[in-house]
């Protein structure tokens, strides 16, 4: 019965088997030529054994054709193959599907395109420490540059210092009531005075005219409930404001407080006032008739604070000392002496007697 199926139904075994059967058939035939040619001469020649079938006629009669309708395939024994020893068969597993080869060629590509890319972050990297190292270097030869100037600027500075002159020091201009006592003027003349800056040291005349004669708009310290407002002298008649400051427009409105910080509830500290004796309303014209043990008021908005008088001085102007705590709640009193000379100060101290 002939074998129906096609080549790639039959399995490997059995396509060697047939293929075995032809060459040993064709060895057999060979064999019967040369021996009716009388090549081969055989004395005692064998039965020969019985013939299998004829693999070609196994071939011929098997049923190549798909059971899907494709084309069957063939085989092709050329004789020369034959001739060239046993031919080893190939299969149809042997050849690369073309899925298989599409797959391997992804993958080739894939190994090369993994291969590009990491050398090119390589690239990138090393290109990256390049300019790091390349700014690196740049800042510092910046510094460098910046530091070798700031040298260079420095000796030319120092050059130009050296052959400079040396200049006097300009006096500091300091608080006018550290320097002279608060009140001095020139005598009246017809009514017109004016400060006296003969008393204060040479060369500081006019540095400290800003603080004698204070600008139109100047806004003096905001008074507090515990600021003095009023003195009030019985004994020689003196009831007048006490203003904030001893300018030449604060004395002109009344008594002039100096800005030490000193409030009349203060447990300690000398409060100084000044006032003109011969312009300005005359207010302390006679604090030279005050007495030892005569008393008088200095007023806040909170309290009426009592003095009673301790002793008197006349000074020269620059006898600041005067205005110095004591230790104690205190006033001193000040204004020009003698009566429109203005040379010196009369000095008036009282002590607080209502604690």
């Amino acid at each position: 019965m002939a074998d129906k199926r096609s080549i790639d139904q039959m399995t490997v075994a059995e396509l060697e088997r047939a293929l075995a059967i032809k060459r040993r058939q064709e060895r057999q035939t060979r064999l019967q030529r040369m021996k009716d040619a009388g090549r081969i001469i055989d004395s005692n020649p064998p039965t020969p054994p019985p013939q299998p079938p004829d693999p070609l006629s196994i071939l011929d009669e098997m049923d190549f054709s798909d059971p899907n309708g494709l084309p069957a395939q063939t085989i092709d024994l050329k004789p020369e193959s034959r001739q060239l020893g046993p031919a080893e068969p190939a299969f149809d597993d042997e050849v690369e599907p073309p899925e298989f080869a599409k797959r391997k060629n992804d993958a080739d590509q894939h190994i090369w395109r993994t291969f590009v890319n990491r050398s090119m972050l390589l690239v990138e990297i090393i290109a990256v420490v390049g300019l790091v190292g390349l700014g690196a270097a740049m800042a510092q030869s910046i510094g460098n540059l910046q530091a070798e100037t700031a040298q260079v600027q420095a000796d030319a500075a120092d050059i130009l210092r050296a052959a400079m002159p040396t200049i006097e020091p300009t006096p500091q201009v300091q608080r006018l009531t550290d320097m002279v006592l608060p009140g001095g003027h020139t005598p009246p003349i017809e009514g017109n005075s004016s400060f006296n800056f003969s008393e204060l040291p040479q060369g500081l005349e006019y540095l400290v005219a800003d603080q004698v004669y204070v600008p139109q708009n100047f806004v003096r310290t905001a008074p507090t409930a515990s600021t003095a407002k009023f003195i009030r002298i019985p004994d020689i008649n003196i009831e007048a404001p006490i203003v904030q400051g001893t300018d030449w427009e604060a004395l002109r409105q009344g008594v002039g407080q100096v800005l030490n910080g000193v409030k009349p509830e203060n447990e300690s500290g000398n409060l100084v006032l000044a006032a003109h004796n011969d312009i300005f309303g005359e207010l302390f014209r006679h604090i030279d008739q005050l007495e030892v043990g005569m008393e008088f008021e200095v007023v806040t908005d909170k309290q009426i604070f009592t003095y009673r008088v301790s002793g008197m001085d006349i000074v020269s102007p620059d006898d600041v000392h005067v205005m110095q705590s004591q230790g104690k709640p205190m006033v001193t009193l000040i204004s020009c002496y003698p009566y429109q000379v203005n040379t010196q100060r009369y000095i008036v101290y009282a002590d607080r007697i209502d604690f």
